[in-house]
């Protein structure tokens, strides 16, 4: 009778199998499905096309701006993240609440929206653009400006993963370090960096992820020339349009594989530092 409470208790939901069973399918067809349909997708591609496809300067100049601007956004936001989250979480402010909601407004814009936005602030003409060009500093139809979209859509990642972490902190043991004779960066670095390194790394693969396969508001900023300032998914675009579905096929696979590791390893480090913060 025991041997029975104890494996019911061991039981984190009611009617697992059937929630498991409906998780399973739910994450078939969003997911798996798709994913598979990409891998045998019987387009001509062969493992010539899919070499000659990963040797060619074009697609490997569009991974190289994909990669480098996605990850040069998601590291900026990892800062600006971090203190955002920190100032609502910590100081009380007139215009508090809109504030907060301004920051999901990424979520809510329309990518093509916040592309034509933005092309028209940074352009050499725009708000922004006209008061750093003649400085010689190139935003719009550059990789500084892709740069720019992307800090755009994932900043609200980061701060939306560190802000309930910073929430549930104790005062008290900021206050204990302090009656010690901590400094307020030796506070930060001991006592409250330790919990927000997991949800940091979080933030920052959600916003490197998805500044990899970010299209709309990239798209009109980039200026899309090729081995400048192409990104991946226009590629695939621009060889869906031209019917090359091989050329484009391998690209997505090339680009999802690549992704995949890179996320992969996120994780790891990720789960190293939550083990690494129990000891």
């Amino acid at each position: 009778m025991s041997k029975v409470i104890a494996a019911r208790g061991r039981r984190t939901l009611p009617g697992f199998g059937l929630t498991m069973g409906y998780s399973v399918l739910y994450l078939s067809l969003v997911v798996l499905i798709p994913l598979t349909a990409l891998l045998f997708n019987s387009t001509g591609l062969t493992w010539a096309t899919m070499v000659e496809v990963a040797t060619n300067p074009r697609v490997l100049a569009s991974f190289r701006v994909s990669f480098l601007t996605a990850g040069a956004a998601a590291l900026i936001d990892l800062f600006l993240g971090l203190l955002l989250a920190w100032v609502l979480v910590r100081y009380e402010f007139p215009g508090k609440r809109l504030f907060d909601a301004v920051i999901d407004l990424p979520f809510a814009l329309p990518t093509a929206v916040a592309g034509v936005a933005l092309t028209a602030i940074y352009a050499g003409n725009g708000w922004i653009g006209q008061l750093v060009e003649p400085l010689g500093i190139k935003l719009a139809y550059s990789q500084v400006g892709i740069t720019l979209a992307l800090m755009f859509i994932g900043i609200p990642f980061v701060v939306r993963t560190v802000q309930p972490v910073l929430e549930e902190l104790e005062a008290e043991v900021e206050e204990a370090a302090a009656t010690l004779g901590a400094g307020r960066w030796r506070i930060f670095r001991t006592v409250l960096l330790p919990d927000l390194v997991p949800p940091l790394l979080t933030g920052f693969a959600l916003a490197f992820a998805r500044g990899i396969g970010e299209y709309g508001s990239v798209v009109f900023i980039s200026g899309n020339m090729p081995m400048k300032t192409e990104i991946a998914p226009l590629l695939i675009m621009s060889k869906l349009e031209q019917f090359d579905y091989a050329g484009a096929t391998a690209v997505a696979l090339l680009l999802l594989l690549i992704s995949f590791i890179l996320l992969l390893i996120i994780n790891s480090l990720q789960r190293w530092s939550r083990k690494a913060g129990r000891v």
